[in-house]
């Protein structure tokens, strides 16, 4: 079987929030990493996570790697 047509992948999560407010402060992103079965949830995974830099829950969307 080949790599690319695992069932389970790899993905990256980061915070929406940061990443429109980071231009005007200079501060980190929070990433988060975790794994989805490609065949239950095809389209793209949005969790609420703890953002460290927010200080709050906020919505964390899957971005590319």
């Amino acid at each position: 079987m080949a790599r690319s047509k695992e069932i389970r992948v790899t993905i990256n999560l980061e915070c929406t929030d940061c990443t429109r407010t980071n231009r005007e402060i200079n501060r980190g992103v929070s990433r988060y990493t975790t794994q989805k079965n490609r065949r239950n949830t095809p389209i793209r995974l949005e969790l609420k996570k703890f953002c460290c830099y927010c200080g709050r829950h906020t919505i964390h969307k899957e971005i590319k790697k």
